[in-house]
């Protein structure tokens, strides 16, 4: 019996190359089906959030800069043949992590180290994204078959469990289920569902579901062989009725596909598990098989389709520095907005030292005064050459709903932008202090990167992404979610647009 050696130095090059690859590259058939449901969007609000995408998509692989700030936490499946052996005395566990961190901190594209340890506690950012998940599986064969994703946190915070009774429906949890999860998984993207099992198996099984290929339209046009190929089928209508649409504003398509797989489980249970995949979904699939590192095919600009965002005449340019909150109340939820001017920048870390600060008296830091200002949720990219920052997309916001009411009477804050929908509580404060909520299209860091032409550290620089910026901007567009007076579009757009469908599916 032959014996593969793979060398622990192609395995570490072979997982930070696939890293930096997927940082930049959307996988070809996700393209494909994000140009799909773009061509068949009614939605405009809808239809200019995929467009967004879609040109980001592209500019981030031609400038070989990430798709999105969140360059995620990595999850690893190995199967590794029973007939290879490593000429390493390294864990796997320590292969893996010296990939991932060659890969994050890569001078011509550094990736944002996003991991934090000691998790329920000071949460240190490790500084390299390390260590990764990893499951491990020992199967027959002389390769290593090695299947990764950088998992973004926004649409990992939205997954879900539960355990059904052996005879409940799958589709009707999943159906109640998805609208709780609302935008900030940045749809439209892909669900990935675990059935059976164990309460952990469920999940991995979720999870292992979205490394697979994007192929509903082909099992559409097939038709279903099994069980697993109905539910796959019958939850991708359903979900897609709901109306959510792209960046939760309404439209005709929510998911792009639906991932399933099943597990024999006990008698009693009915493991489910969702998670989603954003619309920045980085995976990978390689072998290595003794012979040399994994070789990773350049991407084809022609895979992309011929996009282009353009201002129209209902699009407002505005000016940031004195604005007063007579034209914030001017403004109408969906319009789309240029916004010029200077912002600062706050995540959840800096939130809570504000809150510490204003809690025990003391004034913020020099050069952070949010009198009159707007905040950005954001931890973007570290720059390189001449960028003056990295990729800059927003994270989720409802993360800063509890800050929001201290936020707005405390600091005389006037203004947000993040992605995602605002909780209640949330609106009725933007109501009460009459400011104003802006989305800018998650999964479109690169585009968003572009508008910003100065960026500086004001304060908690030792948090890393999490300090405080000032950002001078220019034309970057955003979405009017929430206007003074409490009309949040991702409650307008949904109810309408499913509503829409619903007199569409009778018609037929």
């Amino acid at each position: 019996m032959t014996t593969t050696t793979i060398s622990s130095q192609d395995f570490i090059d072979s997982i930070a190359e696939s890293l930096q690859y997927i940082s930049y590259t959307h996988p070809r058939d996700f393209v494909q089906a994000m140009a799909r449901a773009y061509e068949h969007e009614k939605s405009q609000a809808a239809k200019d959030a995929m467009a967004q995408i879609l040109i980001n998509s592209r500019m981030a692989a031609m400038g070989q800069r990430p798709i999105c700030q969140d360059t995620g936490i990595v999850t690893a499946f190995l199967k590794i043949g029973m007939d290879c052996r490593f000429d390493s005395n390294s864990t796997i566990q320590d292969l893996v992590d010296e990939g991932v961190r060659l890969a994050y901190t890569n001078v011509d594209n550094p990736l944002r180290a996003s991991v934090v340890a000691d998790p329920a506690g000071e949460r240190i950012n490790t500084r390299d994204n390390t260590p990764a998940v990893i499951y491990t599986e020992l199967v027959t064969g002389s390769t290593v078959d090695i299947r990764i994703a950088a998992k973004g946190g926004g649409s990992e915070n939205k997954s879900h469990f539960t355990t059904l009774n052996p005879n409940d429906s799958i589709v009707d949890w999943v159906v109640r289920t998805v609208p709780t999860m609302g935008a900030g998984w940045c749809p439209p993207g892909i669900l990935g569902i675990g059935i059976g099992g164990t309460v952990d198996k469920a999940m991995v099984l979720a999870k292992e579901s979205l490394m697979q290929p994007v192929d509903i339209q082909e099992l559409i046009k097939k038709g279903p062989d099994s069980r697993i190929e109905e539910l796959r089928l019958e939850i991708y209508e359903k979900v897609n009725e709901l109306g959510i649409g792209a960046q939760g504003l309404g439209g005709l398509t929510t998911v792009l596909d639906v991932k399933v797989l099943d597990y024999p489980t006990h008698a009693a249970s009915l493991p489910v598990a969702i998670i989603p995949n954003c619309a920045a979904t980085r995976h990978i699939h390689f072998t290595l098989d003794g012979t040399g590192p994994a070789e990773f095919t350049p991407p084809r600009l022609e895979d992309w389709p011929k996009i282009e965002w353009e201002v129209g005449e209902s699009v407002k340019r505005v000016q940031l520095d004195g604005i007063g909150q007579e034209e914030i109340a001017s403004w109408k939820p969906g319009e789309t907005l240029l916004l010029n001017g200077t912002i600062l920048t706050g995540r959840d870390a800096a939130h809570r030292r504000i809150k510490n600060l204003i809690d025990e008296g003391k004034p913020l830091p020099d050069g952070v005064d949010f009198k009159g200002k707007f905040i950005y949720y954001v931890g973007p990219v570290d720059p390189v050459r001449n960028e003056a920052v990295g990729p800059a997309g927003p994270t989720t916001s409802t993360r800063m709903d509890k800050y929001t009411d201290m936020m707005l009477s405390q600091t005389g804050l006037i203004g947000m932008i993040g992605k995602s929908e605002r909780g209640d509580a949330t609106i009725d404060s933007i109501r009460k202090y009459g400011a104003v909520y802006l989305m800018a299209v998650g999964g479109a860091a690169y585009l968003v990167s572009k508008a910003i032409k100065k960026a500086r550290v004001v304060a908690f620089e030792d948090l890393g992404m999490e300090a405080i910026y000032e950002f001078e901007v220019q034309d970057m567009p955003v979405t009017v979610a929430v206007d003074s007076r409490g009309e949040s579009v991702h409650k307008t757009g949904p109810a309408l647009w499913s509503q829409k469908i619903r007199d569409y599916r009778m018609r037929k």
